[in-house]
């Protein structure tokens, strides 16, 4: 696949979109899960215009919530690791100490202090650009992001041309 077939990306929606799903991502490394607990003592409920003869399981919801849900945050971090793992390694550098730290860091302090040796604003910005570009195509590939919604404006690309490039056509 040459470099003209790749799809043309908004670089402010897909940094936008890939920062905030980094953002999910430190949220939910960084949380813990609270588990629900049942209840103990089931309380009367009036059914004026339903089925009297349907019974809830609570207990067996819950259980599934506290299952399911942990599973799932570990799924998506485990995803967005492996995509970051693919990116070269001065792309990886960024990703890791700016987005997927415990604590904050700002863009200045990564290209002054954290690359050695440091690189300007304007690099700075291009190695993200890419790393940002490499992560969208990934995370659509998969089905975490939809390549749609950054495509740009002029560059919207049929369902065909899609599928003919290899890139999936419906996220």
């Amino acid at each position: 696949m040459n470099l003209s077939s790749l799809p043309e990306l908004d670089r402010r929606r897909t940094q936008t979109t890939i920062e905030s799903m980094l953002e999910k991502y430190r949220i939910f490394k960084t949380v813990t899960f609270e588990a629900k607990e049942a209840g103990i003592t089931y309380s009367y409920s009036e059914r004026f215009h339903g089925p009297t003869h349907t019974i809830t399981d609570q207990t067996a919801a819950i259980a599934a919530h506290n299952v399911d849900v942990p599973a799932a945050r570990r799924a998506y971090c485990a995803a967005l690791d492996s995509v970051v793992d693919r990116l070269d390694k001065r792309e990886q550098q960024l990703v890791r100490e700016r987005y997927m730290r415990r604590d904050e860091v700002y863009d200045y302090t990564v290209y002054n202090h954290v690359f050695d040796p440091p690189v300007s604003k304007d690099t700075y910005v291009k190695i993200r650009s890419k790393a940002f570009y490499k992560m969208a195509l990934a995370l659509t590939d998969l089905g975490l992001l939809s390549l749609d919604s950054l495509m740009k404006n002029g560059s919207s690309m049929k369902q065909e041309e899609l599928m003919s490039k290899g890139l999936p056509s419906v996220y």
